[in-house]
């Protein structure tokens, strides 16, 4: 039988001595393997586990929840802020609305972000992403960090990283499916041409990842909209922080 991976996580109401050994004792009975174990936050401990018979996942639950001081809060197969919150000790924030696709990240978390980066541009096929921040914020760093750590290569369609680029046509191995176009959504549709606006279209239509500075200039100036995004990527000085889209718009403003 095929091994899988699953996620275990338990909130810890009292750490007692030996509360971590009897849980091990537990895994190691069921032969499971325990490939990562972190604490995460506070008073949260999670685990990727490995098993190749999923009827001891429902021995497991059950065993677990019957430990006193602790909460089974999760076991099921790993997503992927599953995986970084085991790798890096600590949650990714989500939208607390219905929208889930939203993830915010602040400046002293920048090595979490690109981890995540790079985590979602390991995959193939159509991946839309925009990401907000104010100016000089890391967006673009982030991004080329992220492209770094997937082992693809980044394609900078429009941007204002060192001066403005607007490209209006891309070599051969550039419009390669598997590397990642960056796109500025001002750039792209207030400061363009008509030729930028035809390679722009071309690309958007490319099974491959795109991510997109400034999501909300751009679906407000073009016809895309936000169900086209497959993640939103909020980036902040900190947590409080507003990002006021409208002061990008200013043709003399420097971002």
């Amino acid at each position: 039988m095929e091994y899988k991976k699953w996620y275990m996580e338990y909130k810890i109401h009292r750490n007692r001595p030996g509360l971590l050994g009897d849980i091990a004792s537990i895994m190691g009975m069921l032969n499971f393997n325990i490939l990562t174990i972190n604490g995460v936050e506070d008073s949260n401990r999670g685990m990727l586990l490995e098993t190749n018979d999923e009827n001891k996942i429902v021995t497991l639950r059950n065993l677990m929840e019957n430990i006193d001081n602790i909460t089974l809060t999760a076991l099921r197969p790993p997503k992927l802020v599953d995986i970084l919150a085991v790798r890096h000790g600590r949650f990714i924030e989500r939208d607390d609305s219905e929208d889930l696709k939203t993830f915010r990240f602040t400046r002293d978390e920048l090595g979490l972000l690109v981890d995540f980066l790079g985590e979602i541009f390991k995959r193939d096929g159509n991946q839309i992403i925009g990401l907000r921040g104010m100016p000089r914020i890391g967006k673009t760093e982030s991004i080329i960090a992220g492209s770094v750590c997937s082992k693809k290569r980044w394609i900078f369609l429009s941007s204002t990283l060192l001066r403005q680029t607007v490209r209006s046509q891309l070599l051969e191995d550039e419009l390669n499916p598997n590397n990642i176009f960056i796109i500025d959504g001002i750039v792209s549709t207030i400061r363009s041409n008509e030729m930028h606006y035809h390679l722009l279209q071309e690309v958007m239509r490319m099974p491959s990842t795109k991510v997109i500075e400034h999501p909300d200039i751009f679906v407000r100036e073009s016809q895309f909209d936000y169900d086209d995004f497959n993640f939103i990527i909020e980036l902040r000085n900190h947590p409080d922080e507003e990002i006021v889209v409208e002061n990008f718009t200013n043709p003399l403003s420097d971002f």
